[in-house]
């Protein structure tokens, strides 16, 4: 039975595809989560669109500059290509996380900023969709926008402790997640 056009995948990008490291500021730092690429190619093969949705306050911060972070997802695409992968989007928030007399910028998650932009390009039933990641920010930011969150034990492993929020599914890697999205989408 074919996967509907309007489900995605979102992934958080530290921690679900690559290697979390503190504040990825050079392409030497990307280290690509083992059996990542495969598992973003059997979403691709299942017709799912596969978003990347990235907090990237480094960019703020000065510890890199956009166009270091812009880099470093190129390479990151590249790699996932070289393993037959794809993604249909990335986007990222450059800006500071809120603070005492700093107002939020509405795409950092947990906001659905980002999320709503590719909902948008892609006419996609968020409902019907999943957001996997490896903190809590990132299942709160499934929450808020309506679709199913799935924990990773990679990366922070949800211990990051920012939100009271449960997965509908915790998994111990993103190959391990996608096989319980299938499942989910094909009925098993």
């Amino acid at each position: 039975m074919p996967v509907p056009r309007s489900c995605a995948v979102f992934l958080d990008r530290d921690g679900v595809l690559i290697e979390d490291v503190d504040y990825v500021r050079s392409m030497r730092q990307v280290h690509v989560v083992p059996g990542a690429p495969e598992a973003v190619a059997r979403l691709n093969k299942a017709g799912l669109r596969v978003v990347v949705v990235s907090n990237q306050s480094g960019v703020a911060r000065g510890y890199f500059s956009l166009r270091t972070l812009q880099r470093i997802n190129a390479a990151l695409k590249r790699r996932l290509r070289e393993a037959g992968a794809r993604l249909d989007g990335l986007y990222y928030c450059p800006h500071l996380p809120p603070a005492k007399g700093r107002k939020p910028c509405g795409c950092r998650k947990p906001g659905t900023g980002l999320v709503e932009r590719a909902r948008r390009r892609w006419g996609i039933d968020l409902s019907r969709s999943f957001f996997v990641g490896d903190s809590t920010t990132d299942l709160q930011t499934a929450r808020n926008a309506g679709c199913k969150a799935v924990l990773v034990r990679t990366g922070k492993a949800g211990k990051d402790g920012r939100y009271r929020v449960r997965p509908d599914a915790a998994c111990p890697d993103l190959p391990k997640a996608v096989d319980w999205i299938l499942g989910v989408l094909h009925g098993s």
